[in-house]
């Protein structure tokens, strides 16, 4: 082969390989030779979990990484008259929305109807508030409310199995569902309501076998991420493509997660939550003979940040009314801890104490997560190291210094081994204790929000021990011991879960088996794991007083011992008081032992202190001479003035 033809090869790998790496999902289907190609867009959003507008009524503070508000301003530059635009669910959970239930109109439907959504397909917990309300906020819809897979007892379908909308003479046929895990989740308000659940892949196999016939393009629009879940392991969207491949486009949800893939055959696309994301989906259709056919798909992310929010949604008044009650909401007292804070004062500034310790703060986190999800042992872990409940009146918003982000709840079934395995890297978080050091320091490595204290379980953390082995004394709560084979069901924020748990890398190796995944969205009807800590003082541990304000104290946390400790530090007491004290009259700066995010990564020794007492040493001396130059020269001047009078 001569070197022209290899030059001419190699650029032609070069343009593929560039091709390959451009950002979006695009392709041909079909046939090419067509006639009057037409472009029909569809506008996806999902899992908008209350974001109407950029705010977090419960930091109460702007946050505009995504909103309702922010895609509109996408719409309305993106959206043409052949645009169809679809929502998939969990549209009124969060955010202080659950707190319009009983409006008029629902400020999130205000917002979608001034969006001219064309479809909306309730999600998993749409029915977490009860049947009544969920039929409610159907009614307020006027566009297509899809759901072919639940029924009321008389059996007609919650919502309408299927739509069919024209464009640009294109007919596009959409299919809605649910996943079939509402049948956990939500058991006792669909036995209440008298609803049956049907398997979403079935429904949407049959009418996907009506319709193919008389629609151009077809899309199921369905409230289930890629993966089944526990119970229904088969009802997830790969599933749905897997089985139905007169499908063109599945528009997935429920995982918040920024997905693109084609599985046999069918573009699958998921967006995030909170309004992060909007999808766009460009169909390209040919006419041939008198008919349509898709020729070529093309899927876009549109990142809600990068927008401003549209002047129609934040200006409109029913909108804006909801706006300030949130905000009002946020600002109300609920609770009053009246003994003390949860987190007692830092021993040494600089080094949080909520890390080296089994706080009220950590044991509230992880009593409510138990509590609402009724597992046995829970992992969490802290936003800040200044997390904490002040002692005095609380308010709505104060709970997120306590948990910020708008987590939720997974439960997970683990053996004994994997939880210690998990112990074992959180442990990591310390750098180990060597002789001569007077305070603990962490891994500038290891992010502190990833530093996970459990409830459940009795322990103690040697630091003394490489990272690895460094649990000690494992048992459950009661004394037993925890089985390495044995499973457990555990409960953690989704975060932790999904990065650590679920996914080989930092806790599990390439030969290790993963943790089961048994639910997600634990206690949805509460909310995010932040509103079920405040639920739970408010409701559980608190005691109402005459001004309706849950009154608790630490001891209503912690009654008993702490679970666990931090041991292996065998240093000097007295030194490290010292230290203590140094540190709080400034003679040890405690910056210069700080990354660059506040975190100790080197500690103080040994030799450090004998420095700063060397210096303070120094300054008393120099600081006595002169006060005793300074007393000599008074008893002489006083000396000169005797004299002379």
């Amino acid at each position: 082969m001569d070197k022209r033809r290899i030059n001419i090869i190699l650029l032609i790998c070069l343009i593929l390989a560039f091709m390959i790496a451009l950002p979006g999902y695009a392709e041909s289907v079909g046939q090419q030779d067509v006639e009057e190609p037409v472009q029909i867009k569809i506008i996806c959003t999902s899992d908008i979990h209350g974001k109407i507008l950029p705010y977090d009524y419960a930091l109460d503070a702007p946050d505009d990484s995504g909103s309702l508000a922010q895609i509109s301003s996408a719409v309305n530059e993106l959206a043409d008259q052949n645009t169809i635009l679809i929502d998939v669910g969990d549209t009124f959970q969060g955010n202080s929305s659950e707190q319009f239930f009983g409006d008029r109109e629902h400020p999130a439907v205000r917002a979608q109807k001034l969006m001219n959504y064309d479809v909306w397909v309730p999600g998993n917990h749409e029915f977490d508030f009860g049947m009544d309300i969920l039929d409610k906020m159907i009614g307020q819809y006027d566009c297509n409310v899809l759901c072919a897979n639940v029924f009321y007892k008389d059996g007609r379908s919650l919502g309408k199995p299927y739509a069919i909308v024209e464009r640009a003479g294109v007919k596009i046929g959409i299919i809605g569902v649910v996943t079939q895990g509402i049948t956990i989740w939500d058991k006792m308000v669909l036995e209440k309501g008298g609803m049956t659940v049907t398997d979403p892949v079935e429904e949407v196999s049959r009418y996907a076998k009506e319709l193919r016939d008389q629609v151009d393009v077809l899309i199921a629009a369905c409230h289930m991420g890629l993966g089944g879940v526990i119970g229904a392991e088969d009802s997830g969207a790969a599933k749905l493509a897997e089985t139905v491949p007169e499908l063109d486009l599945i528009l997935a949800s429920h995982g918040h997660k920024k997905e693109e893939k084609v599985i046999n055959g069918v573009l699958v696309t998921e967006n995030l939550d909170s309004g992060k994301t909007a999808n766009v989906v460009t169909l390209t259709l040919g006419k041939k003979d008198g008919s349509y056919s898709l020729t070529g798909r093309e899927n876009e992310f549109i990142m809600a940040a990068d927008y401003p929010a549209d002047s129609r949604i934040t200006e409109d008044a029913l909108i804006r009314e909801a706006d300030a009650r949130s905000k009002e909401y946020a600002n109300q007292v609920v609770a009053r801890l009246s003994n003390a804070s949860l987190v007692p004062e830092d021993e040494i500034p600089g080094i949080p104490q909520s890390k080296l310790q089994d706080t009220a703060l950590i044991h509230l986190i992880n009593d409510a997560q138990m509590h609402y999800s009724g597992c046995r042992i829970s992992g969490s872990a802290l936003h800040s190291g200044s997390a904490n409940l002040l002692q005095g009146d609380i308010k709505r918003k104060d709970f997120s210094n306590v948990f910020r982000f708008q987590n939720t709840l997974y439960q997970l079934r683990m053996t004994g081994g994997q939880i210690k395995k998990w112990m074992e890297y959180s442990a990591g978080f310390f750098n180990t204790w060597q002789e001569g050091d007077l305070t603990v320091s962490f891994d500038p490595v290891f992010k502190p929000y990833n530093y996970v204290m459990f409830s459940g379980l009795k322990y103690e953390v040697d630091l003394s021990q490489p990272v690895g082995s460094r649990i000690r004394n494992l048992t459950l709560e009661d004394g037993s011991s925890l089985d390495p084979d044995e499973k457990y069901d555990v409960v953690t924020n989704n975060y932790l879960a999904s990065i650590f748990l679920l996914t080989k890398g930092s806790v599990f190796g390439e030969e290790d088996e993963l943790p089961e995944l048994v639910q997600i969205d634990v206690g949805g009807s509460v909310g995010s794991v932040r509103d079920m800590i405040m639920d739970y003082v408010m409701n559980v541990i608190g005691v109402k007083g005459q001004d309706g304000i849950a009154e608790f104290t630490v001891e209503d946390i912690t009654e008993e011992n702490a679970n666990w400790k931090l041991v292996g530090c065998s240093w000097d007491e007295r030194k490290h008081a010292r230290v203590a004290e140094l540190v709080k009259n400034g003679r040890i700066q405690i910056d210069d032992y700080l990354d660059s995010y506040g975190n100790i990564i080197r500690p103080v020794t040994e030799d450090d202190l004998a420095v700063a007492e060397a210096e303070e040493a120094a300054e008393e001396s120099v600081t006595a001479a002169e006060e005793a130059m300074t007393a000599e020269a008074e008893t002489a001047a006083s000396g000169l003035n005797v004299q002379a009078a």
